[in-house]
């Protein structure tokens, strides 16, 4: 599985979103990649994406995407990182 972490630099906030979706991979016993992306350059990468992990306000600015967007409240939460992307996982089975 392949997901995508945006912040609006695609340096800084992307990178511990990345870190924390790692983790919350690793909980979950998902094998995945994840890569990160400033917002200006998220949707050409979105093409290679099973998922985007995001946060509301650049959800919005994403547009119509062909990978489903998670939107993450808090960047550091692995809590919530691992139950949102259970279930997008599971609603793609």
């Amino acid at each position: 599985m392949k997901l995508l972490a945006v912040c609006g630099m695609g340096i800084g906030t992307s990178i511990i979103l990345k870190m924390n979706a790692e983790k919350a991979l690793q909980r979950l016993g998902v094998d995945g990649d994840v890569e990160v992306a400033d917002i200006s350059s998220a949707r050409g990468a979105a093409s290679t994406a099973d998922l985007i992990l995001t946060s509301g306000e650049l959800a919005s600015e994403l547009g119509e995407v062909p990978p489903e967007i998670v939107v993450v409240d808090n960047f550091a939460d692995v809590d919530e990182i691992t139950q949102k992307l259970s279930s997008a996982i599971e609603a793609r089975s």
